[in-house]
């Protein structure tokens, strides 16, 4: 589900809610940095939103090393300051690392140590698991990683419990991404957690990207680049879906509208999401379900309507299938969170 699509559920006029604590965020920078890791942790917190007001995150690199740090690609990094940053940091990017196998130096264990033991969150992407592991954060946790390091992680570190095939994991103050892009995800997530879905949603349309991909959705899509004209006739279909998310879709009239046979549809449908049609959009209703519990005061019959779950009683039962709760306690519970009862359960996303 990477396709540039617009975003039919941007919600006018919202006010965005305020992260309580979480706005100092301090990225990571090393010798051998892993470029594209780092581009995703600035492009989405470093970058200056002036639309989410003043209480957006800010933001410094860290550098682990001494000297010039050179970056993958002949680039080379000038870091804002050293580990002495992650003192005061909210929440700490490692993006990526210079090699699974690589020694994780013991002054960047004990910061991070130093970090997570004051209350700081800590966030990996891909091949970054493996300093989260060294440093002991991971133990008796769930993790998980890009799929070609699973099982060295796993070998490496059996306490932790790796969780294959994901995109992300979120343990609190503890979360982890699989590679590279599903960082992308995970950051996104976390906006999702602090400022509510709408400011994910304005995030995502300026990556051009969907707004949420669930963390327990597979990286590997059964076959990953679509033929050119079958994505051309099944992307545009993703944001006719969107656009009228309260119509009930028949696969049948899909297919028809996409210009395929109904089991040419389904297979190239599920090669280019990674899922069913009926799955994708029961995800895409979820997540409008949520952006409408946290950001209007509509009723849960209302939203279910609004939504396109056809009444409250099947909004229920696929929030408590999916969520483990109920509409009402997710949206009391979101607004708890946002004035500051913030306590989190460790949950695959």
């Amino acid at each position: 589900m990477t396709d540039g699509a617009k975003f039919a559920y941007w919600i006018p006029m919202t006010k965005f809610p305020t992260p309580v604590s979480n706005h100092s965020v301090v990225v990571l920078a090393y010798d051998e940095l892993c470029t594209f890791e780092f581009g995703l942790a600035v492009e989405v917190f470093g970058l200056p939103r002036p639309e989410m007001g003043s209480n957006w995150y800010s933001f410094a690199v860290a550098s682990v090393d001494e000297g010039p740090l050179r970056a993958m690609g002949g680039v080379t990094i000038e870091a804002d300051g050293g580990l002495d940053l992650l003192t005061a940091a909210d929440t700490i990017v490692v993006p990526g690392w210079r090699g699974a196998a690589c020694p994780v130096p013991k002054h960047l264990i004990k910061a991070l140590q130093h970090a997570a033991g004051r209350g700081a969150r800590v966030l990996s992407i891909c091949s970054g698991v493996f300093v989260l592991a060294a440093a002991g954060l991971l133990t008796n946790k769930r993790a998980t990683t890009h799929w070609r390091y699973t099982e060295l992680l796993k070998s490496m570190f059996p306490a932790i419990s790796v969780v294959e095939g994901v995109l992300y994991v979120d343990e609190g103050d503890i979360l982890t991404s699989a590679g590279s892009a599903a960082g992308l995800d995970l950051c996104l997530h976390l906006i999702r957690r602090d400022f509510g879905a709408a400011a994910a949603n304005s995030v995502a349309r300026r990556l051009v990207l969907p707004s949420h991909r669930e963390g327990g959705q597979a990286q590997l899509l059964g076959r990953p680049v679509p033929e050119d004209h079958e994505a051309s006739r099944i992307s545009p279909l993703l944001d006719y879906i969107r656009d009228h998310i309260q119509t009930a879709h028949r696969v049948d009239d899909l297919a028809k509208r996409a210009g395929m046979s109904k089991r040419t549809f389904l297979r190239r449908f599920e090669d280019l999401t990674g899922t069913t049609p009926s799955q994708w959009i029961l995800l895409e209703r979820m997540g409008r379900a949520r952006e409408l519990l946290e950001a209007s005061d509509m009723s849960i019959e209302g939203i279910a309507d609004a939504a396109g779950f056809g009444s409250a009683t099947a909004l229920r039962h696929h929030f408590r299938v999916r969520m483990g709760t109920t509409p009402l306690a997710y949206r009391e519970r979101f607004n708890a969170d946002q004035s500051g009862d913030r306590r989190h359960d460790a949950v695959i996303a």
